[in-house]
Parts: structure tokens; C-alpha cells; sequence
């Protein structure tokens, strides 16, 4: 377990390409890196571009990736919650000295401050390009320059010119004690320093004091020597002070200009989504509550911004609409708690008696004149923001009206496509998540926020992939103006375009959430799994996408098959033996209920279907019964001559059974002394299963592909027999066949 607080800060950064860069008007992120936060006890360096995605399977922490950036400065709330931020593992020891614990470190491109902070700093404009801040738990920061370099070879050389010219100057004048003294001392000094291999500031303090020493305390008046000697001894205590100064950064003036130019960080999660009908008075409790729970906190979040954007509060809005019963309920709970026991016996008795409280005109008048109120504020505030939604979300014409009915607070939402107005709870998830963020959006990142970074949990999972993928290129837009930084385990949200903005989430061996850019980097004990399936299955779709766009689609019946074949068709052609006009795609089907509907999926122009692989097992019998009138069948057993075969019966079946043979290594007997040519693989396998009396694993037939696949491209089309081949032409022509053919 790892709590060290201080990260080196290397100075090559890999910086986005100028090009690329969005436009700017104050610090822009570079990379980040979280320790001691959560689930995170070091991420290490993560780099930002102008949009960059953290990809992972949940649980594994993305969320505490986006947080402490959050809160390094938020744009609003986002304060630390110790029983939520500190690790558990670490809880007593932070809370003890949270001022020891920085929790993120983040690097900002300065951008157009450069030349202010140089100014302010007085150092080149180079070395301030780069700022490093970091927060703590206590709340305080730390700024630093990862690019300031103190330039000690110019001091030394300084201190030993100024004892150069000293000597020289003392050299000529007249001989006296006081002569002859700082006449050796010079010349002692220079010869010390420069024998010495490392001049340190502390070198050049003490021969400073050196020469301090030399000068009486009342010099006389008409002295020649005592001029130079004070004029070295103020070089000398001018390049000291120079090379034992502090990191400039660390000056109180030079960190409140850096932390005022950070950029302000807006965070926001599917919790805070609106719900269509609001009570009022639970919203008027929860706004002034600080325990809120995380789900509670964000949805209180986005109601406060929404009413700030209606232009009147929740609690306004309640009293706008109170009617005669709520004056009266409210006067009558007045008098009791004035009166006590005396004013509750005398409510009682008046409404005993029957003696109500009735409205008169003028106080109707002012009922109705406040509710009129209400509604032209709700009714303007829909308006707005109909037109501002507009102008921000191009995809749709909503519009939407506000409406409060006692205690409740409804959204309506309608558009052209819809025109009746429904709930906005009734509609699509994702216009509910767009309507959200847009609200905080406007709120916290326009304005005096305009270069705010944007940090999304989860934005737009339940968008169908269409609309995900729209998510995505809408991120371009955004980015124009604001970085962001969002966390996804969809692969629509990762375009196969733009992998380079990915990063992969996941836990590793020691319980820790990690980050990496290295999309092959393992993750934990598994390089395949979790982050990594999600890229691949952007990438694949990306891939798929064009490959079937002109290809011959071919159902098989299940991943064997589809290995298998493709091992043939690459064989075939690398042999010489097959050359298609147009690629082969081998697609498995599940099921005879669903082959037909795939066929019509996979077919290019809908008029020819797709042609079926069967093989001879009962499945694929039964499948071929049911389709036989629907789609073209080929059947293996009239590819290979015998009955019952399967795929495998296609290829040499001793270095089948070779590679079964390492897949299954318990039994004393090895398969590939048992089978036999002219008779089916799989049957032969099985039974030798048993004779041995072991089991098989479920998947034994996908694993003996894949070793086949691996053995055989990689020893090519010259170890195949010539009757394989030709074998293996036959089907592909049987394939690619016309209909009429």
C-alpha cells in the first residue's frame, strides 16, 4: 500500500498537438494523478486531451477518478466528506494530520498567464509554461513550477568574476595591512571555490562573511579598499541569496495568482437527473439539509440550479401558492404556539362552536393576484428555457412548461414528433440526463465559468448506441470551449476514431483502482477483461462495420465454425487456390428461430439470403428441417463424405488430435494414438473421453479452434495436403456460387 503524498514531476509531458488544442482563455489540464483518495491509493499520471474517456467495468473506481479532481476546485459544492474521501485503511492517520495528505495533483498548460506569472515570479516565461497544484485535506494547496530550474553555474560564475575583479583591483593599489590582508583573502577565496567540485549557496555565505569579517568598524574616510571589498561583499550576498531562494512558486503572492487562474471543475452523475413531479416542501428541506446522502446531494444539486434558473425559490413558490386553508391552518398553528394550552382549548372550542374563519374580498384578491404570480414566472421561465435548450441542443425541438399545483412542481415536455405534452418522467431517460446537464451545465460552466472542465459520471448510458454515439461527437462541440473528462463502460462511447482519448480503469493486483493510457497494459491478473473488452468491442464494431459493408455474409452455426472457416479461407487464398471478388464474412447464429431474421440482417441487398453451414449433428438436422425452404443450406456431410461430420472432419485429423491432446492432458492414453481416418472427429473424441473416464470441459471444442487457427496460419498453406485444399475449394466455391449457378 502505497501513502506517499510528494510525485516527482518529470518534465517530459506529452502534450496534446497544438492543432488539436481547443481555444482557451486560461489553464488548461495536462494530466492529473490521485493518491490516497477512496479506492485510489495512487492512480498514477493520468493525461487529459480535450476530451478523454475512463473506461471501465463498474466497481472498479472510475468514479473516484473524477471526485478529487472535482474538489481540487469545484465550481460549486464539492467539499470533502472524510468518512467518505479518506481510505478506509488510512481513515485515523489522515484525520490525525490531514495537512500531510495531498489527495490530487493536477498540471496545467498556463497558456496566455504565462507572461503575467513570469513577470510575477521574475523567472523566464519557459519555466512557468507548466504549474503543478495540489491539494490536501486540509484543505490547503501546493503550487509548484515543474520547469524551474535555478541556474547555480550563473551564480558561481557571478561570485567568482566579482573576486576576479576584486583581486585585481586590490592588486593596484598602494601596500597596507588592510591591503595585504583582503589581498590574500580574495585570492584564498577564489582558489577555494574554485577547487571546490559542488558550489553551494552556503559556500558563497561564508565567503561573504569572510569579506564582511575584513571591513573595521570605522574604516577610515579617504580608503580606496574598503569601497571594493563592500561592493564583493554585497555580489557575494546577492548570488546567495539567489541559489538558497525557494521554488518561486512558493511565495504567498506567486500561489494565489496561480490558484485564482485554475480552471473551475464541474462534476456531474446520473443521480442528479430530474424527476418529473416535485414536492415542494420535501425540496425546500433538502436544499437547506448539509447530510444528504450522495444520490440525495446531487439531485438537490440540480434542483437549486433549477430554480435559480425560474428566477424564484422552491420555498417562494410554495407561499406564491398557498389558498384560504393554508392562511388559516397557518394562523391557527401561530396561536397555539403563542398561547400554548390556552390557544389550543380555544381553536378547539371555536370549531365547536363553528366559528371558521372565513375569507373576505380583499384576501381572495391577494390569493389569486399571488397565484397569478406564480404562474407568469413559471410560464416565463418555460420560455426561457425552451430557447435556451434550443439554442444549446440542435437534435430536437423541445418544448417545455413549468407548473405548480399546491405543493407539486411538474415538468412538461413536448416537441413536434409529440405535440401532446407528457411528464418529463415519461420521457426517454436520455432527455431527462440532457436536461439536467444542461441546467448545470448553464449554470455552473457559462459566464465567469466559461473554461470550466467538465467531469461526466456515466453521461448518456441509457442512450440507445445511436444516440451514444451522437454523445460522443456532441463531446466535440463541447470541447471547443471545455475540457472533458467522462467515465463509460459502453464501447458506443468510444469511437474506434478516437481510442487516443481512452483510458483504461481497473483494479489492481494490491485492491486499488489504477488508470492507464496503455490500452494493452493487464488489468490486475487479466489483460482481456473488464476495460480491455469494452475498447476491443469499439474497435470490432468500428471494424465490422466496414467489412460487412461489401462482403458475402455466411450464417455457421456457432464461434467453431466460424473459426474454422475462416482458418480455410485465409489458407486457401494464401495457397492460391481461392481468389473471391468480394470478402466472406462467417457470422454464428444461435438458433433456427432467429437464422431467418439474421439472413435478412446480413444480406446487403435484402433479395438474396444469406447461405447457410450445417453440419451433420442432431442440431444441425433439425435446423436444416426447418429451413430448409427459407435460405440456401450447404451440408458438411456432402463436403466431407461422412455422416454425421462436423467441421473438424474438414481438416487433418492427426494434428487435430494432437492439439486435443493438450488441451486434455489427465488421460494415461493419448487421443492421437486412438483416432482413426475415415471416421467422424468429434464421435471419436467423446468416446475416447469416456473409455478414459474423464469430462471434457463445455467449451473443449472452442479451444481446440483456436489452437488450430494459431498452429496452422502459422505454418501456412505448404504443410496442407493437396486433397485438403482441394476439398476446402470445393465448399468455397459452393459459397460464393450464384443461386442459378
Amino acid at each position: 500500500m502505497r501513502h506517499e503524498t510528494d510525485f516527482a514531476l518529470s518534465t517530459n509531458v506529452t502534450a496534446a498537438p497544438k492543432a488539436a488544442s481547443p481555444a482557451h482563455t486560461g489553464f488548461r489540464l495536462l494530466r492529473y494523478r490521485v493518491s490516497n483518495f477512496r479506492s485510489v491509493m495512487d492512480s498514477g499520471w493520468l493525461d487529459a486531451d480535450r476530451v478523454t474517456a475512463l473506461i471501465g467495468v463498474n466497481e472498479s473506481g472510475k468514479t473516484n477518478l473524477l471526485l478529487p479532481l472535482w474538489k481540487l476546485n469545484p465550481a460549486s459544492e464539492g467539499a470533502l466528506q472524510p468518512t467518505s474521501d479518506y481510505p478506509k485503511a488510512l481513515f485515523a492517520t489522515i484525520r490525525s494530520a490531514p495537512e500531510q495528505f495531498q489527495f490530487i495533483t493536477a498540471e496545467f498548460d498556463t497558456g496566455f498567464e504565462a507572461a503575467r506569472l513570469a513577470d510575477l515570479a521574475k523567472l523566464p516565461r519557459e519555466q512557468v509554461q507548466r504549474v503543478s497544484v495540489a491539494r490536501l485535506y486540509d484543505g490547503s494547496f501546493k503550487v509548484s513550477f515543474p520547469d524551474y530550474r535555478l541556474d547555480a553555474d550563473a551564480h558561481v560564475e557571478t561570485a567568482l568574476n566579482a573576486l576576479r575583479d576584486a583581486r585585481a583591483a586590490l592588486e593596484s593599489m598602494p601596500s597596507d595591512p588592510l591591503h595585504h590582508d583582503a589581498t590574500r583573502l580574495t585570492s584564498d577565496l577564489l582558489d577555494e571555490l574554485r577547487a571546490a567540485a559542488n558550489v553551494t549557496g552556503n559556500d558563497l555565505r561564508l565567503a561573504r562573511n569572510c569579506v564582511a569579517g575584513l571591513v573595521p568598524e570605522d574604516p577610515p574616510a579617504t580608503s580606496q579598499i574598503i569601497p571594493v571589498l563592500r561592493g564583493l561583499q554585497k555580489t557575494l550576498g546577492q548570488q546567495m541569496a539567489a541559489m538558497i531562494a525557494p521554488d518561486p512558486a512558493a511565495r504567498e503572492d506567486v500561489r494565489r495568482a496561480v490558484i485564482s487562474c485554475l480552471p473551475r471543475f464541474v462534476y456531474y452523475s446520473n443521480y442528479g437527473n430530474l424527476d418529473s413531479e416535485i414536492y415542494l416542501p420535501h425540496v425546500v428541506d433538502n436544499l437547506d439539509r448539509g447530510d444528504l446522502g450522495a444520490k440525495e446531494s446531487a439531485k438537490a444539486r440540480t434542483l437549486r440550479v433549477l430554480f435559480d434558473f425560474v428566477g424564484v425559490q422552491a420555498q417562494e413558490i410554495l407561499e406564491l401558492g398557498r389558498d384560504f386553508r393554508d392562511i388559516r391552518d397557518e394562523a391557527e398553528a401561530r396561536m397555539i404556539a403563542e398561547n400554548g394550552r390556552t390557544g389550543l382549548m380555544r381553536s378547539l372550542w371555536q370549531r365547536a362552536r363553528g366559528h371558521e374563519l372565513k375569507p373576505d374580498a380583499a384576501l381572495l384578491a391577494q390569493i389569486a393576484e399571488a397565484k397569478r404570480t406564480r404562474s407568469i414566472l413559471l410560464q416565463s421561465a418555460g420560455t426561457k428555457l425552451t430557447e435556451r435548450f434550443a439554442d444549446w441542443w440542435k437534435q430536437g425541438d423541445y418544448r417545455f412548461r413549468f407548473e405548480a399545483d399546491g405543493n407539486h412542481f411538474r415538468i412538461w415536455v413536448a416537441d413536434a414528433r409529440r405535440p401532446q405534452e407528457v411528464e418529463l418522467e415519461h420521457r426517454s431517460t436520455g432527455l431527462q440526463w440532457f436536461l439536467s446537464f444542461f441546467l448545470v451545465f448553464l449554470h455552473e460552466a457559462e459566464g465567469a465559468h466559461e473554461n470550466c472542465v467538465l467531469l461526466l459520471d456515466e453521461p448518456g448510458h441509457s442512450l440507445h448506441p445511436l444516440a451514444q454515439r451522437d454523445l460522443s461527437a456532441f463531446f466535440e462541440g463541447l470541447a471547443l470551449k471545455n475540457q472533458i473528462l467522462y467515465t463509460t463502460h459502453s464501447p458506443f462511447l468510444v469511437d474506434a476514431d478516437r481510442l487516443a482519448r481512452a483510458r483504461k480503469v481497473f483494479v489492481g493486483r494490491d485492491g486499488s483502482t489504477r488508470v492507464s493510457g496503455d490500452l494493452l497494459q493487464a488489468e490486475g491478473n487479466d489483460s482481456q477483461r473488464g476495460a480491455g473488452f469494452a475498447v476491443r468491442a469499439a474497435l470490432n464494431l468500428s471494424v465490422a462495420e466496414v467489412s460487412m459493408g461489401g462482403a458475402q455474409p455466411v450464417l455457421v452455426q456457432s464461434r467453431v465454425e466460424q473459426t474454422y472457416l475462416n482458418v480455410i479461407k485465409t489458407l486457401s487464398i494464401a495457397a492460391g487456390q481461392f481468389i473471391p471478388q468480394r470478402d466472406i464474412v462467417f457470422a454464428p447464429a444461435c438458433g433456427a428461430e432467429v437464422m431467418p431474421a439474421m439472413a435478412r440482417l446480413l444480406s446487403e441487398t435484402r433479395t438474396e439470403p444469406p447461405k447457410l453451414v450445417l453440419d451433420g449433428s442432431a442440431r444441425g438436422r433439425e435446423i436444416a428441417a426447418t429451413l430448409r425452404d427459407k435460405t440456401p443450406l450447404i451440408l458438411l456431410d456432402a463436403v466431407s463424405g461422412l455422416a454425421g461430420s462436423t467441421v473438424e472432419d474438414l481438416f487433418p485429423v492427426t494434428d487435430l488430435a494432437a492439439q486435443l491432446d493438450r488441451v486434455e492432458r489427465r488421460p494415461e492414453r493419448l487421443f492421437a494414438d486412438t483416432v482413426k481416418s475415415g471416421q467422424t472427429f468429434v464421435a471419436q473424441a467423446q468416446a475416447w473421453a469416456e473409455a478414459e473416464s474423464i469430462t471434457l470441459p463445455e467449451n473443449w471444442r472452442v479451444q481446440l479452434a483456436e489452437r488450430m487457427r494459431h498452429r496452422m496460419l502459422e505454418a501456412g498453406p505448404r504443410q496442407i495436403a493437396d486433397t485438403t485444399l482441394a476439398q476446402w475449394q470445393e465448399l468455397l466455391n459452393v459459397l460464393i456460387a450464384k443461386p442459378s449457378e
